[in-house]
């Protein structure tokens, strides 16, 4: 049996399939981004997920996708964990682009993934190429949920809310300087505590002058560096995959028209279009 493990700094989802192409699995563990945890954290992480444990055996293949697994060390360092884990599994380690391309198409597009973090490619159609190497969440990731957390963080300490909002904001998270000092600078993935800010943004019961504006700044920024940069821009889909995308869709459609860029599919979870990959492409099951 295949496990398939799509990860991020958030959250990881794992589906194990038969020799059918069936779920004959589907769970979840805490984020296993390699560049940001340490082994003992990763270890720790994969190893409190009660399901997981159950088919430590059964498992023939791994394919794990990633953030953080587009450098040799860190993908040195997660495939030694899962391969000690998995000790009958074949384990192959590739970067969250691979499968963000896998999930939206099988025809040549642009992919961009908008999630914790941010970031792009080109699909041939058969692979990704990158243009532009990621420096991760203190430089770069625009419009991911942590560029929009620093945002909100900035905004309140500036005072560029409205009392209201900032009433709200101040409700729902302890914005204690201290505090968050103490968990960008001294806690481990302090892009994934960053991000947990930017839920303030999409789930507001509704889009208001401010978060629009805020949005469409970041969208703009990533379709600027991280779209237009490839020569093809202008002439395949732009497809789209994670939360922030998901939740926004209306505004990425609204300054891809600044761009005259077309728009192709846009995904919450790429792991649902990664099953439908795996059934037809690599078990080969009509």
């Amino acid at each position: 049996m295949i496990l398939i493990a799509d990860g991020g700094s958030t959250k990881c989802d794992w589906i194990l399939l038969d020799d059918k192409g069936e779920v004959a699995l589907k769970t979840r563990t805490k984020g296993l981004n390699p560049a940001v945890f340490k082994p003992e954290n990763l270890k720790a992480r994969l190893e409190e997920n009660e399901d997981l444990k159950t088919i430590t055996f059964k498992v023939s293949r791994v394919d794990f996708y990633g953030a953080g697994c587009g450098t040799p060390t860190p993908v040195k360092n997660l495939k030694k964990i899962l391969e000690d884990y998995f000790p009958d599994a074949e384990v192959n380690v590739d970067e969250d682009m691979v499968a963000a391309a896998l999930a939206a198409t099988t025809e040549p597009g642009i992919v961009c993934i908008l999630g914790t973090g941010s970031n792009s490619c080109y699909f041939d159609g058969k692979n990704v190429h990158m243009q532009v190497e990621s420096l991760g969440y203190v430089l770069m990731d625009e419009a991911s949920g942590n560029y929009f957390g620093k945002r909100l963080i900035r905004d309140y300490y500036y005072n560029f809310m409205s009392d209201d909002m900032s009433k709200e904001f101040a409700k729902r998270y302890d914005l204690n300087a201290d505090t968050i000092k103490k968990n960008v600078y001294k806690e481990d993935n302090p892009n994934t505590y960053l991000a947990s800010f930017a839920e303030f943004i999409f789930t507001a019961q509704e889009r208001n002058g401010y978060f629009y504006k805020l949005i469409y700044e970041g969208i703009e920024k990533f379709i600027e560096r991280r779209v237009m940069c490839f020569k093809q821009a202008q002439g395949v889909p732009i497809h789209f995959i994670g939360s922030i995308a998901f939740f926004s869709e209306d505004i990425i459609r609204d300054v891809a028209k600044r761009y005259h860029l077309d728009i192709g599919n846009i995904i919450r979870r790429p792991i649902d279009g990664l099953i439908k990959h795996y059934k037809h492409n690599v078990l080969k099951v009509n």
